[in-house]
């Protein structure tokens, strides 16, 4: 078996060193860079707190890899497992964190909640109004300059082709199963993987699988170093304050993003960027969150494109139309902490024929099999 996979983000990096590690002869053609688009735009979250339920065991698979992401890739992607703190500022977020917190617990996840004054004694500093809050010790953060780059780089010494800064011209069905012409030649395989991100909706298109996507840019920043006092990611619930959320990196820097709307993307160009405009609001929207954000200065600003299927929730799993076509695109940025185990079920299901972890709601199908339902949502 042989396989071609589409896009060189997380998704498709991770898909291609665990397809190489089982034995499959594999080749990941990037249009840019691996890496350069909307994963090395991301945050960096590594959380399970807020997900979609039935999500979770591939959360929990995803998180157990980035655990082992340093000693299997030979390179420290920054993983941190500092914990996950979300602030609650209202009734109906401690309502949410509650109702969530009672549903996961099933599911293998279990918060602890904290109040007010334990909240203020453990992160001093965090949310002064702040009522309550969860906290998920086990998850954390990474490196999103990193992560994607260091998969392919693994993936190319265990025998994987990388093929990057190539233009694709056409894609088709053969005798042998897919074609991909590109600007450096035609590239042939028996399965096919579409991981090409916000462009994943214009590859199923071509093979009668239509996805209501749109691209979408977040608004992200960083700040000059401030004395290191954060350890945890921290977001919030019911989307307070616009659903800010912020970790501090070790040599000081706050990341941010949220608390402003995600600017409109054309997949033409795919090029997102921040809109100033919206920086100061952003920022007051993060003060409940870090008071100490009032008087420093932001050294850069970024966005990315990412694709936002119209239920939230991604497309993955086996193409409905053309056998040995799969699908894993439209994470609808919230991707980064399923990226290592999407590549590893990807893997699982492309060379054995199934997966152990639950993907069924996000199959491509449910888009067009009204007559079942809404399907997830």
């Amino acid at each position: 078996m042989d396989v071609i996979v589409l896009g060189g983000g997380l998704m498709g990096a991770a898909s291609t060193y665990f397809l190489a590690r089982r034995g499959v002869r594999v080749t990941l053609i990037e249009r840019n860079r691996v890496g350069s688009g909307a994963t090395v735009a991301s945050f960096g979250n590594i959380r399970r707190s807020g997900r979609y339920l039935p999500q979770l065991p591939l959360a929990r698979r995803s998180l157990t890899l980035w655990g082992k992401a340093a000693e299997m890739l030979d390179r420290d992607v920054e993983f941190r497992a500092t914990g996950h703190v979300r602030l609650v500022f209202s009734q109906a977020g401690l309502e949410e964190m509650r109702s969530f917190a009672t549903a996961a617990r099933p599911w293998g996840l279990s918060l602890e909640e904290l109040t007010a004054t334990e909240l203020h004694a453990r992160f001093p500093g965090l949310g002064p109004e702040a009522i309550a809050a969860s906290f998920s010790p086990e998850d954390g953060s990474g490196n999103p300059r990193l992560i994607a780059p260091a998969f392919a780089d693994a993936a190319r010494r265990i025998g994987a082709e990388i093929i990057e800064n190539v233009e694709v011209k056409a894609i088709r069905r053969s005798a042998y199963g897919f074609e991909v012409e590109t600007s450096n030649g035609i590239h042939a395989a028996a399965c096919l993987l579409n991981t090409a991100g916000a462009w994943g909706a214009r590859i199923s298109a071509q093979f009668g699988e239509a996805v209501p996507i749109v691209a979408k840019g977040p608004q992200m920043g960083v700040t000059e170093p401030l004395p290191h006092r954060i350890l945890p990611v921290v977001g919030v619930w019911a989307h307070d304050h616009g659903g800010g959320y912020l970790r501090q990196v070790e040599r000081g820097n706050i990341v941010f993003g949220g608390g402003a709307e995600r600017t409109d993307v054309s997949l033409d160009t795919g090029h997102a960027k921040p809109d100033p405009a919206r920086l100061p609001g952003q920022l007051r929207a993060l003060l409940p969150i870090l008071p100490a954000l009032a008087n420093v200065s932001v050294i850069r600003t970024w966005s990315g494109c990412e694709g936002y299927a119209a239920d939230g929730l991604p497309v993955m799993g086996r193409s409905a139309t053309a056998p040995g076509l799969f699908h894993a695109f439209g994470f609808c940025g919230h991707g980064f902490q399923l990226g290592p185990g999407v590549g590893d079920v990807m893997a699982e299901l492309i060379s054995t024929g199934a997966t152990e972890t639950p993907i069924h709601d996000f199959r491509i199908e449910r888009f067009h099999r009204r007559d079942e339902g809404q399907g997830p949502g």
